[in-house]
């Protein structure tokens, strides 16, 4: 059997998978950069946008709530075309002065264009930019061929957002939930609940949304299990990344379906990786619920045709994955797993131990027998 977890991670400073995934540091000051700058135009152009809009009286400043991938450290760089890494930083105005309209699919649009006002004068100023404003939970910035800033706009009640502006922004988390309200239709501000954050919507109006409680979830379980968690799920995406170029399953459908059936792995990111994949099909087809909402699907999002697809994709890679764990040649190994991670994936096979089958069984539960994938010449 083999030990293949080097390639996946080590911090001995050989070539990893983990390593591979990164953006490059020039990269990351870039969309630090403009993650900044498209704050600071928002701070002063909302408020500017919104009395021209009509709003009585001071305009309160925008506060910024970063969210995804990009904060809780399980962003990977795009694995290929058209593919771009997904910055969500959440704009936040109080509910008592977004709700001066009477009504509600008013202050919506109003907070949209404004926002789109806004960030129109930035993006005319930095070529290459695009502004997309046909997202319906958002307004979107290209600022490069690799990367976009989606910015989500919310109303949170006074209470919290006086909170918020007591916080250290960048160390928020979590993509947005697009959780429907059963009444979201309902015109006129009292009938939505004043005590929730509410997420903008340009067909919707207002949807009951808050990222944070995911956030604290995720956090809660790499506190109780280990940083070797956060290395799954990025893994898990990379797997995504390389087999769907477009519309794969959402992170958090992933993270939702991987977090459960983690079990650290001492050293064997490769068996832990393994023990998680071999799991996520049985879970996908039993259908994936939001981990803070067992009333919303994740799996109903994505649809039957394609959940069922999903699960054959992560039953192939379980059969690679388990196939190139139990082979005797390190060559065929890296073969199998370049082709389902990747050129990102070292294709070093040197750097492969060769260990005992008590040695593995020590490091994992019990499995199934060999994979059919054994004794193939070639994977495919």
């Amino acid at each position: 059997m083999l030990n293949i977890s080097t390639l996946f991670y080590t911090d001995a400073g050989d070539a990893n998978l983990l390593q591979n995934l990164n953006l490059k540091s020039p990269q990351e000051k870039y969309i630090g950069e403009a993650k900044r700058v498209i704050r600071e135009r928002l701070r002063t152009g909302i408020p500017q946008e919104l009395k021209k809009a009509g709003y009585p009286g001071p305009v309160p400043e925008p506060r910024f709530f970063t969210q995804g991938s990009w904060a809780y450290k399980t962003l990977n760089a795009p694995a290929q075309k058209p593919q771009q890494a997904d910055i969500d930083d959440g704009a936040y105005m109080p509910l008592s002065f977004v709700s001066q309209t009477k009504r509600p699919s008013m202050a919506s649009a109003i907070f949209f264009k404004a926002a789109e006002a806004a960030l129109k004068l930035l993006v005319d100023a930095n070529k290459g930019w695009q502004l997309i404003i046909d997202k319906p939970t958002c307004v979107r910035v290209v600022i490069s061929d690799y990367a976009h800033v989606d910015i989500p706009l919310y109303a949170i009640p006074d209470q919290e957002f006086t909170t918020l502006a007591k916080m250290a922004m960048d160390h928020g988390y979590n993509e947005i939930r697009e959780a429907v309200m059963a009444k979201a239709e309902q015109d006129a501000w009292w009938a939505l609940p004043r005590h929730s954050v509410l997420l903008a919507h340009r067909e919707e109006d207002w949807l009951e949304s808050d990222p944070r409680p995911v956030k604290k979830w995720f956090e809660r379980e790499v506190l109780v299990k280990g940083e070797q968690l956060r290395r799954i799920i990025r893994f898990i995406k990379a797997f995504r990344d390389w087999q769907w170029p477009t519309d794969g399953p959402s992170s958090i459908l992933l993270m939702a379906a991987a977090t459960p059936n983690f079990e650290k792995r001492e050293r064997r990111d490769d068996v832990a990786l393994l023990d998680v994949v071999a799991k996520i099909p049985g879970a996908l087809r039993r259908g994936v619920f939001n981990p803070i909402d067992p009333a919303e699907s994740l799996t109903a999002r994505l649809g039957p045709q394609k959940v069922e697809e999903a699960a054959k994709a992560f039953e192939e890679l379980e059969r690679y994955l388990r196939g190139a764990i139990n082979a005797s040649n390190a060559a065929q190994a890296c073969t199998w797993l370049v082709e389902k991670f990747g050129h990102r994936f070292p294709n070093e096979p040197e750097r492969i131990k060769s260990v005992t089958v008590a040695a593995t069984v020590a490091a994992a539960p019990a499995q199934p027998g060999p994979s059919e994938i054994i004794g193939r010449t070639k994977a495919g």
